[in-house]
């Protein structure tokens, strides 16, 4: 296995931020594209934002970055400023955008040194590492590449920089699902030696896979910060049983949700399943289903399916609906 990405000494503390937000927002005349947005990252974390197009994922990133001024709150990498201190705060980073331009004329293996020969950060040989694990054909000039071809080439530089932070907007967008397994590995070596990495997605499974801890943003505000380790270990439990469904125990912590006839019992539940096996044993059910809480639940809690029958948006009606059509309008 290719070795994994290093970076500059840090000693990695639990406790140190590398990304710091505070009431964070942008707006452009009426509309509000980031409203309020507290947030931290620390060292050693991967972190995932979700939601949809025109959530502010991306204009939470170049903010990060310095490319776009807030208009109100502050935002910090690494205890840089966000806006005073910008271009010390890019030497910390690499950024992938969302939609990354390359030099056309050049071949794939002069873009990779070219793009490492800018900054004291590049590595040349680990670039080169990086693509044959990307399975990027550098001989080919870049305006010749396929889409995903030129996706692999932005990836590679934006991963083989030295530096204490990566930032990743839609990574994985245009790749086959080879290429982003191989990329979410890359980005758990990164971890692994104190790398910070923060990246957007539409993908929940890749989130769930590779994050420690994601952030729904929806209309430009952040709306649930969800833990990993603590959503794998939440269950949707149904059953039904021979008389009147019982009581749930208020000691599960549970959520009811709509049960499944007469008979029936379902609730969600963060508890461990060993503590609740033996109260369902003692109701004697006909059926019991015991399901993992995945993160597409917990992201259409803030983000309802479209009707599909009829067209019409789920969230029409309610006092979020304005924003979220201005929002993905934008």
């Amino acid at each position: 296995m290719a070795e994994p990405v290093r970076t500059p000494a840090l000693t990695k503390r639990q406790d140190m931020l590398v990304v710091e937000t505070i009431e964070l927002a942008k707006r452009y005349g009426d509309f509000q594209a980031l409203r309020s947005c507290t947030l931290s990252v620390r060292e050693g974390e991967v972190f995932g934002l979700l939601g949809p197009n025109g959530a502010g994922k991306s204009t939470f990133l170049r903010m990060l970055l310095g490319f776009i001024r807030p208009t109100g709150g502050t935002a910090k990498i690494l205890g840089l400023d966000c806006v005073a201190q910008s271009l010390a705060v890019r030497r910390k980073l690499s950024y992938l955008p969302g939609d990354a331009r390359l030099y056309r004329s050049m071949r794939g293996k002069e873009c990779l040194k070219f793009f490492a020969g800018m900054r004291s950060e590049g590595d040349y040989p680990r670039a080169l590492r990086t693509a044959d694990r990307l399975d990027l054909d550098l001989s080919r000039l870049v305006g010749f590449m396929s889409t995903g071809m030129r996706q692999k080439l932005a990836l590679t530089i934006a991963l083989s920089m030295n530096v204490p932070l990566i930032m990743l907007d839609e990574p994985t967008a245009n790749l086959d699902p080879n290429v982003r397994g191989e990329m979410l590995d890359i980005v758990r070596e990164a971890k692994q030696t104190g790398t910070t990495v923060v990246f957007s997605s539409h993908v929940m499974s890749e989130v769930e896979e590779a994050c420690d801890r994601a952030a729904i943003l929806r209309a430009g505000e952040i709306v649930h910060v969800q833990s990993m380790p603590e959503l794998a270990s939440r269950h949707r439990i149904r059953l039904s049983v021979a008389g009147p469904p019982p009581s749930i125990p208020q000691e599960f912590d549970p959520i009811s949700l709509p049960a499944e006839g007469p008979r029936g019992l379902a609730f969600e539940t963060g508890v461990e399943l060993k503590r609740i096996l033996p109260w369902l044993a003692t109701l004697s059910p006909d059926d019991v289903r015991v399901e993992p809480v995945g993160l597409q639940t917990v992201y259409e809690r803030f983000h309802q399916r479209k009707n599909v029958a009829s067209g019409t948006d789920a969230l029409a009606g309610s006092p979020e609906a304005g924003d979220v059509a201005k929002s993905e309008a934008s």
